[in-house]
């Protein structure tokens, strides 16, 4: 099986994007992309533990505040007890992928 060279994927409603998160950081951040096992992943950090969703809730507001976006419109779709997730934006599709490729640098 072939490793996926974006971290995000088109959905009919927007994007789904994979996430290395790195809990008890010292700040909230999105860092750029990173080589995982399961591809590229965009690589986040929150300062929320992770027990009890803290750290999924953290990387929650992370994201839309970094897209713009509200919050409702996230959701984690995949991973919730491990570092890699996978997150669900809704929205134009075309919109938010030019908008991650650009705050990625890509």
């Amino acid at each position: 099986m072939e490793r996926p060279e974006l971290p995000w994927m088109a959905t009919g409603d927007g994007l789904v994007l994979r996430i290395r998160l790195t809990p008890k950081s010292s700040r909230d951040a999105v860092e750029g992309i990173e080589d995982t096992a399961e591809g590229a992943a965009i690589r986040a950090r929150v300062r929320a533990v992770p027990s009890d969703g803290e750290a999924n809730a953290a990387l929650t507001k992370l994201i839309a505040s970094w897209l713009g976006v509200p919050k409702s419109s996230i959701s984690l779709v995949s991973g919730g007890k491990s570092r890699i997730k996978s997150v669900a934006v809704r929205g134009q599709t075309l919109a938010l992928m030019r908008d991650v490729a650009a705050r990625l640098g890509h």
